[in-house]
């Protein structure tokens, strides 16, 4: 269902004082298109940031509901806050009369949106898209006291995964995340319709990573997902955080001496391009319920046929190859050493080459390594 009612913006908040007026007003005071609420999701907070809230509430030109809550120490994490807020708000929209046509935004309570973070994004909603994930770009200031070889690496990594994401794209095209685009999915930047969001499950409340969660469970009920390029939120670059193994503590731990291996997300390049080809050809068997098709993928899978058959039945394709990717010998994922990242770009970028001459042929490999 396409995005047409209202939309709600929602801010998970734990003792960001110094930053949560910023974030507010900045939702507050946007052009071209405005949030019908913003609900702010406070837990566990001890630096005064509700008292900040209260007070500033009344000069802001958009209503805003003040939730808050306070966890017991397993439960205190950006996840769960997070899926208490969109939950709530995603009543607020089943209750407005609109049914499942309006939408929910969500980013942090440290980060600043653009002045048209939401007329972006519900461009993107009103064309069709089910979800949008924006960039996360650290502020500036921040930014200048990261020292420089940090940056370099952060910029040799980024670069790798833009190559493995474009690899994908040729050999895995989705009409509606066409290049360019981005391949982050960042809580700092969310948006999704509110029936994509119920058919998903909605947030997940975890400790870490609820948002690349969230974007899986998304793909797995074949939502649209794009991709924008041109949203892009400024976030904190501080080192203390809130979450183990969040943006701050990567940064800090990267201070103290490089990660051995690339994000988790990253894979060989001639490995991500035979998950993407794989994937492309599940989609189409998929589809067409082609039994000749499912044949050679099993055997390139490693499974039985009879567990293609059975993905093939189900009515959801990406449910079904996130369980494929799962069982199959042949997807397991390898991370990439540091100190192989030149190596693995120099492979990625003769793929991507390859690909832009001349699209390879369905039956057609290539390397793995």
């Amino acid at each position: 269902m396409s995005f047409a009612g209202p939309a709600l913006v929602v801010v998970p908040v734990r003792d960001e004082a110094e930053r949560i007026a910023d974030c507010l007003r900045a939702l507050a005071y946007q052009h071209d298109a405005a949030a019908d609420g913003i609900v702010l999701a406070i837990n566990n907070t001890t630096d005064g940031t509700a008292g900040i809230v209260r007070a500033l509430r009344p000069s802001l030109k958009v209503p805003m509901q003040v939730l808050e809550w306070q966890f017991s120490p397993e439960q205190v994490h950006a996840g769960g806050a997070r899926r208490l807020g969109m939950e709530h708000a995603a009543f607020l929209l089943g209750d407005s009369g609109w049914g499942d046509s309006g939408a929910l935004l969500t980013t942090d309570a440290d980060a600043r949106v653009p002045p048209d973070w939401i007329a972006a994004n519900l461009w993107h909603l009103r064309r069709g898209a089910d979800a949008v994930a924006g960039r996360a770009a650290l502020d500036p200031l921040d930014a200048g006291l990261i020292p420089a070889r940090l940056h370099a690496d952060d910029a040799v990594e980024c670069a790798y995964a833009a190559t493995l994401d474009a690899i994908a794209a040729c050999l895995d095209p989705e009409p509606w995340d066409a290049l360019p685009r981005h391949c982050e999915e960042s809580g700092a930047s969310i948006a999704v319709t509110l029936a994509a969001y119920r058919h998903a499950g909605g947030i997940p409340a975890v400790p870490l990573a609820e948002d690349r969660r969230f974007f899986a469970a998304l793909r797995g009920v074949d939502a649209r997902i794009r991709h924008a390029p041109e949203i892009a939120v400024e976030v904190s670059g501080r080192i203390v955080g809130r979450a183990e193994g969040g943006m701050a503590d990567t940064i800090r731990r990267r201070l103290a001496a490089p990660d051995p291996y690339l994000d988790s997300t990253l894979e060989p390049a001639g490995m991500r391009a035979r998950r993407a080809r794989l994937r492309g050809q599940f989609r189409r068997a998929h589809a067409a319920n082609d039994d000749a098709l499912l044949l050679t993928l099993a055997r390139r899978l490693g499974l039985p046929i009879g567990t293609l058959r059975d993905a093939c039945a189900d009515p959801l394709c990406g449910r079904a190859w996130a369980a494929l990717e799962q069982s199959s010998p042949a997807l397991g994922m390898r991370l990439v050493p540091v100190r192989q990242v030149a190596r693995q770009q120099h492979i990625a970028d003769r793929i991507l080459a390859a690909l832009r001459v001349e699209q390879p042929r369905p039956g057609v490999l290539l390397p793995t390594s």
